[in-house]
């Protein structure tokens, strides 16, 4: 077995939109471990033990920005979670070329843009892990989400290109897709709706944003190091391989 050179623990983290719900439980996952643990917001509060930074991911110069305070406090990230992402659900004919483009530009170039600033880095390291949070729609599909389903498949082609590019560098990067999480969102949802939704389960229940969390730290972790260019599926068996 080749040796890893990073030690699983006391490494500079960053992840997007950290400071709620599966971010925050993916955030918290890494604080646990020992590592120095930074998260980009854009409203609310910043989470105990971890570093803050307002950044918008559709904005290079933000994003840069975003980077060099992180770097200047934690050193060079050397594990990127890109979870920052929006949804603008409406059916095909009633989906305007702004809610198209807007999810888009947020859930696949704001991964994009995070994705190329954290490489130089990682490059100049020669090691990184980059985890890409998408969703069980991306390769399932669902109604009312063309855009959302859009940017998360292609986060997969973001993932296994960058690992043509950089694999032999030390740097993996992998897609987490999970599927229904017991969130606030889940949580708000009618009686009848989270029926016929656990009722497409096979687990027949919602996951735990914990059970995400776990995931996605594994991935980045030293055991993980001969896994690159996955898709994880986190659904209770949903997709079942899509």
């Amino acid at each position: 077995m080749q040796n890893d050179p990073q030690t699983p623990a006391g490494r500079s983290v960053l992840v997007t939109g950290g400071n709620r719900g599966i971010g925050l439980a993916i955030a918290k996952a890494f604080l646990e471990a020992g590592d120095r643990v930074a998260i980009t917001y854009r409203s609310g509060d910043v989470p105990e033990g971890m570093l803050g930074v307002k950044a918008d991911v559709t904005d290079m110069a933000s994003v840069d920005a975003a980077f060099t305070e992180v770097e200047a406090t934690h050193g060079p990230v050397e594990v990127l979670v890109a979870n920052a992402g929006i949804t603008r659900d409406t059916l095909l004919l009633r989906m305007s070329e702004d809610d198209f483009t807007d999810v888009v530009d947020t859930n696949l170039t704001g991964a994009f843009r995070v994705v190329k600033r954290a490489s130089k880095g990682m490059l100049k390291l020669r090691r990184g892990r980059v985890v890409l949070i998408s969703s069980v729609v991306g390769l399932y599909g669902s109604p009312g989400q063309v855009n959302y389903a859009a940017s998360k498949a292609g986060l997969i082609g973001i993932a296994r290109s960058l690992t043509r590019e950089l694999g032999s560098r030390n740097i993996t990067a992998n897609v987490v897709a999970p599927g229904f999480i017991d969130t606030d969102m889940t949580q708000a949802l009618p009686e009848d709706t989270r029926k016929s939704y656990l009722s497409s389960i096979p687990a027949g229940r919602f996951a735990d944003p914990e059970e995400v969390a776990g995931v996605v730290r594994w991935i980045a972790g030293p055991e993980a190091g001969y896994i690159s260019g996955a898709v994880i599926p986190v659904d209770g068996g949903l997709g079942m391989g899509h």
